[in-house]
């Protein structure tokens, strides 16, 4: 309330005042974000896809009827993109205070010489003008944010595991809400203004009016600030040129994904002995003889079922899951990483049996730590007869490049052997490409 007063003083201060005073209560100043150029959704690269149902990655093939009506529904998806496309949200207090700087200067209609009708004209038009200015913004903020049901699977997968399931349905209907609360409290008082008898009376309904016009928005302003840090957090998630060679980097925590990515691309990320450094879906780019690709760095994956998951190990399964990406695997046998070699065993088994479509190449980290016996972890069964296993914690997987980020050890392969898997993934889009360019001559 104290805000609502202080607003509702401003009001009635002289112009010359009110151009000394600011406001700045409030958390309104959010962190400035990265943005990232548009881009546009190339369908069809991978031979299987997966959704998010319940927490859990399933093929498409076997979600329910219903999701396959939904996909029918006339309403167009949006391509990969939307989030860079978001309007700009001003926040609450700036809202409020600038439509009552514009209600204010608004006049009596000309010509009418009755005193007591020329006031309720006066109060009428200027509530009727602060109920507009509030509402409009908050029509365009409704009408502009996509709905969610129509963003492409991966930024939808973004926005579930980013803001939390429901949370941005939630507060683009509480802004709305609030707009046509604002819209009906504002018409009702430029009503009662207009139906005044005499200048005091006017006058008097003019500042309840306004009042009460403040309070209905100020009572639930947060949420306009709730769209701000929306809006902001989505601009900023790095988006994937899909008409560019991208190389996801994929493993268990602490494995040396970070590392790596700055090795061979022009990202930055944090770099820490702790699981779980990575903490979204981190971008950077790789320039090899004149040619720019693209690099993704991804939280790690721990040995669970899906629906047991963390949000940040969601996160790489949505790369995977609906993004035509090249994959460059990479495996801790030193027991540095906290995930035993055969933990990492059956977490790799598992990705390459669901994204196996993929191109991909496997990298066994930190070799100057790998000894001539195989590292094992107390949970392990030192009798285990299985070859592959024993081989997996020796060696890593058949063809794997071994890499050392400290001693440098393999870095000019591993770089000739990304570039070859490059390459090859822009000869796949090229001819996708071609054979939609086909498809759309011959229908």
């Amino acid at each position: 309330m104290s805000r609502a007063c202080s607003l509702f003083q401003l009001w009635h201060s002289p112009p010359d005042t009110r151009l000394l005073l600011s406001i700045t209560k409030g958390p309104y100043l959010i962190p400035s974000a990265r943005s990232y150029p548009g881009l546009c959704f190339c369908k069809g690269l991978q031979t299987s896809t997966y959704e998010v149902v319940r927490g859990s990655y399933v093929p498409t093939s076997q979600i329910k009827q219903e999701s396959k009506i939904e996909e029918k529904s006339p309403e167009k998806l949006e391509g990969v993109g939307a989030f860079q496309k978001l309007p700009m949200v001003m926040p609450s207090v700036d809202i409020l205070y600038s439509a009552l700087r514009k209600a204010k200067k608004i006049a009596p209609t000309k010509g009418i010489a009755n005193i007591a009708k020329r006031e309720r004209n006066r109060g009428a038009k200027q509530l009727d003008a602060l109920m507009k200015e509030i509402a409009v913004p908050l029509r365009t903020y409704s009408e502009n944010f996509p709905n969610k049901k129509y963003l492409h699977p991966y930024e939808r997968s973004l926005i579930e595991l980013t803001l939390g399931d429901g949370n941005y349905e939630q507060v683009l209907g509480k802004v709305d809400a609030l707009r046509k609360k604002v819209v009906s409290v504002g018409k009702e008082q430029a009503s009662l203004c207009a139906k005044s008898t005499s200048k005091k009376e006017a006058e008097a309904r003019l500042c309840e009016g306004l009042k009460k016009v403040e309070e209905t928005y100020i009572r639930q302003g947060k949420y306009v600030d709730d769209l701000l840090h929306i809006a902001k957090t989505l601009r900023a998630m790095p988006v994937v040129d899909l008409e560019t060679p991208t190389l996801c980097l994929v493993g268990a925590p602490n494995v040396g994904k970070s590392s790596l990515v700055r090795i061979l691309s022009t990202g930055k990320p944090e770099v820490c002995n702790y699981p779980f450094t990575t903490r979204g879906i981190l971008m950077g780019h790789i320039i090899l003889n004149h040619e720019t690709f693209q690099m993704t760095d991804t939280p790690g994956l721990l040995k669970r079922c899906d629906e047991d998951r963390n949000n940040l190990e969601k996160l790489t399964l949505a790369v995977l899951s609906h993004l035509p990406t090249a994959v460059l695997y990479v495996h801790d046998l030193s027991g540095e990483c906290g995930t035993s070699p055969t933990d990492q065993f059956v977490i790799y088994n598992e990705i390459k049996e669901k994204f196996g479509d993929h191109l991909w190449l496997d990298v066994v980290s930190k070799c100057d730590l790998l000894q001539e016996s195989p590292v094992l972890f107390a949970t392990d069964n030192g009798d285990d007869n299985d070859l592959d296993l024993a081989r997996y914690r020796k060696l890593g997987p058949e063809g794997a490049l071994h890499v050392s980020v400290k001693n440098e050890v393999g870095l000019p392969e591993l770089k000739r052997r990304v570039h070859e898997l490059l390459n090859t993934q822009m000869t796949r889009i090229q001819s996708l490409e071609t054979n939609q360019e086909t498809l759309q001559v011959l229908t």
